[in-house]
């Protein structure tokens, strides 16, 4: 995700994966393949010119034009081309041979004679190209090397670049030695000891430096006696067996330490990850849970009885009439609203529609309420914006509440509505008024439940809203009459927790694409334990 330290933290990733491929385990496998020896350097410095010189031959292009290495060459005994025609080593670059590939993700392979069968050398696109390709390619080479051969000019030995690849070798371990190329005749004894003292304060004072002077070149190539110090450096290493061993071994555990560092910063990075991901599901889960909350307040507090509601209730009810009868008895009170009530008036359907509507729109407006609250959480965030975008490109907008949140809620009230009518059947079941109950309708309980829920507080307590104009009092007094008090009080508190419950489910259902968005960013069981990782990688190379 887009959190401080991602850039470098994938960086991190991908560099260690593209290490392991490429070097750690081709070369745990072959611990006696041929020693690769990586020339790197800065544009100009010289790389192509000198490789040719060591080989003696052209192998790769040196010229004027700038990147002039465009892909990768590597130089082998023809006895040794089993270990790199294969994808052994570097595994995601092609094999060429017979031309020069101007692709930067092919390596061209070329068998000399001239080349020990022990050694390789690859010849590497520069480290500061202008092409980023190359760059990159230059960089995953240098990971890949046994030994590095840095080459750099009198004129730009002091660069930035150069000595922040120079610092990767000491913190990997690899084997350096270093090529001081172009220098004018008779400046080596001052360039000499400031680059000397460069290298000690680098780590680096043990490497050595080989010194070539600006001369003619013969054929394309550096005088014989120019190259013959670093010529005898390289086949005295591939003469010495144990000295081999060595360089792979101080190489493969330096390596190997350095993965547990990149571990390490990756592992804090997939804390920190994790962490944003819970802060984010949170802010979700309580927007949305509030948003509950405040349907369940408004419900208990007679706001959906408000308006539209009222005013159907009390059309349904017959207001006039309704309190001129409040003197008679339950018989007459009874057929009075039954008469009203059990589905011979379009006002039963009125009525229930405005219920619908009511909660309808009070689960739209906090459940928008719930989406707003929680894209301005995770906007607040870089990542949070950044996954907001990343969802939306993908199709999925969500900034507003779903297309059909509006449908759903409506069939969510219609099925409470129903299900009304299945708690006032179960209440009456055993009941010695069973069939009186229900040839008075239990359609008409129910709608006189229904009022009950949204106008009267504290659930146990009966007390009543005024909200309602007193109607509801009247047809709770019917209901105690058939059912009993404390029925009709559970009744109205379990019809109530109903409504919340299923207005709990949708809300969950609307959170659900947040939910989801960050399913794929959150670390299942599967995901290793980086932190231990490297812990175990340093327990090994220490042993």
């Amino acid at each position: 995700m887009e959190l401080p330290g991602a850039a470098e933290a994938r960086e991190q990733a991908a560099s260690a994966v593209r290490q392991l491929d490429d070097y750690v385990l081709p070369r745990l496998r072959n611990v006696d393949a041929p020693v690769l020896v990586v020339v790197g350097g800065s544009t100009g410095a010289g790389k192509s010119t000198l490789v040719n010189s060591l080989v003696g031959d052209e192998v790769s292009r040196p010229g004027v034009l700038r990147p002039t290495t465009r892909s990768p060459v590597l130089v082998h005994h023809p006895d040794s081309a089993r270990w790199f025609s294969d994808d052994r080593v570097l595994p995601d670059l092609a094999r060429v041979r017979g031309g020069a590939s101007e692709a930067p993700d092919h390596v061209e392979l070329v068998a000399r004679e001239s080349i020990p069968p022990t050694l390789a050398v690859l010849d590497a696109p520069d480290i500061d190209s202008v092409v980023d390709a190359n760059r990159a390619v230059a960089s995953q080479l240098l990971d890949a090397a046994d030994l590095w051969l840095f080459v750099t000019t009198a004129a730009r030995y002091a660069d930035a670049v150069p000595w922040a690849f120079l610092r990767r070798a000491v913190a990997r371990g690899v084997g350096i030695g270093l090529v001081l190329n172009r220098v004018p005749p008779g400046a080596t004894g001052e360039i000499g000891p400031h680059l000397g003292e460069m290298l000690r304060t680098e780590g680096l004072g043990e490497a050595p430096v080989f010194t070539v002077e600006e001369q003619p070149l013969t054929d394309g190539r550096l005088p014989a006696p120019a190259v013959q110090p670093l010529r005898a450096w390289l086949g005295s290493l591939a003469a010495d067996h144990d000295a081999r061993a060595e360089l792979v071994r101080r190489t493969l555990v330096g390596t190997i330490n350095e993965l547990a560092t990149r571990s390490d910063r990756v592992a804090g990075a997939v804390t920190y990850q994790g962490e944003m991901v819970e802060w984010m599901a949170g802010r979700a889960a309580d927007a949305f849970d509030r948003a509950t909350w405040n349907v369940a307040v408004d419900v208990r507090d007679g706001t959906v009885m408000r308006g539209e509601v009222l005013a159907r209730w009390q059309d349904l009810v017959g207001t006039g009439d309704f309190f001129r009868q409040l003197q008679s008895t339950i018989g007459r009170l009874r057929d009075r609203l039954t008469a009203v009530v059990t589905g011979r008036t379009p006002n039963a359907e009125r009525f229930q529609g405005a219920v619908t509507s009511g909660v309808e729109q009070l689960v739209l407006e906090h459940g928008a309420a719930a989406v707003d609250e929680t894209v301005g959480q995770w906007r607040a965030q870089p990542a949070g914006g950044a996954l907001l975008a990343a969802e939306a490109e993908s199709g999925r907008d969500l900034t507003r509440p779903s297309s059909d949140l509006p449908a759903r809620t409506e069939r969510m009230v219609r099925d409470w509505q129903a299900g009304l009518m299945d708690l006032l059947r179960r209440e009456s079941k055993g009941k010695q008024f069973t069939a009186r109950f229900f040839s008075y309708g239990v359609n008409a309980a129910a709608l006189v439940l229904m009022v009950a829920v949204f106008s009267q507080t504290g659930g146990l307590t009966g007390a009543e809203v005024a909200i309602a104009g007193g109607t509801s009092a009247v047809g709770q007094r019917l209901l105690e009459a058939l059912l009993g008090d404390q029925a009709v009080r559970q009744l109205t508190a379990d019809a109530r927790v109903d409504l919340e419950q299923r207005v709990a489910v949708l809300m969950a259902t609307e959170r659900a694409p947040f939910d989801a968005a960050l399913a794929a960013r959150r670390a299942d069981g599967d995901t290793p334990d980086l932190a231990a990782i490297a812990r175990r990688l340093r327990d090994e190379v220490t042993r």
